[in-house]
């Protein structure tokens, strides 16, 4: 307990819990509005609660960034129409069907970029360089896919923690640049079809 308000565990295989056990304040109610507005009620997934959002960060040593933590929580865990064009959005831990088989996925582990890196040219990174497979498996969520191998993800972990990226076989960058949108941003511009 911190602050008078309970906070989930952190794993214990967790190294991280500095960066893992942040804990965002609850969204205003606006943005939560928005979202519900975004996803038809038809279109989403149950919501999972509160108490199921807390055993996942519990047992992945994470806290999830708001207002996408409140959203599963409350309003829609996933939905088959919204962002990420190939099956709209992935519920928590749900990885598209596309998704490389990289090892282990560690949202508690850190992000390994704070820019993005095209390692398709950087003469220095070769097929097997360990960075690659972190920047796919380490300290994020799958948010879902777009063309079969391009990914979205929320960052769990690091400096830029609550921000949506994209990574695909040629690299990995902030979305739409190096001011990338959180997740709430991220919807708004799918919902209103401004674009990425």
């Amino acid at each position: 307990m911190q602050d008078g308000v309970p906070r989930p565990a952190v794993s214990a295989v967790c190294q991280h819990a500095d960066v893992t056990a942040t804990r965002d304040q609850r969204p205003a109610e606006a943005t939560l509005d928005f979202l519900r507005s975004a996803f038809p009620p038809e279109w989403r997934e149950p919501a999972l609660g509160h108490e199921a959002v807390a055993a996942w960060e519990a047992d992945s040593g994470v806290v999830l960034p708001e207002p996408y933590r409140t959203f599963i929580a409350e309003i829609s865990n996933g939905s088959g129409l919204g962002p990420a064009e190939d099956g709209g959005l992935q519920p928590l831990g749900w990885l598209p069907a596309s998704w490389p088989d990289l090892g282990l996925r560690r949202p508690a582990e850190p992000f390994p970029l704070q820019a993005a890196w095209h390692w398709e040219d950087d003469e220095t990174a070769d097929p097997e360089d360990p960075r690659i497979d972190a920047a796919f498996n380490d300290g994020s969520i799958v948010l879902g896919s777009e063309d079969g191998q391009l990914f979205w993800l929320l960052l769990t972990t690091g400096p830029r923690r609550g921000e949506v990226w994209m990574v695909s076989d040629v690299g990995a960058v902030p979305t739409p640049g190096d001011n990338a949108w959180g997740f709430e941003e991220w919807v708004r511009r799918w919902h209103t079809g401004t674009g990425w």
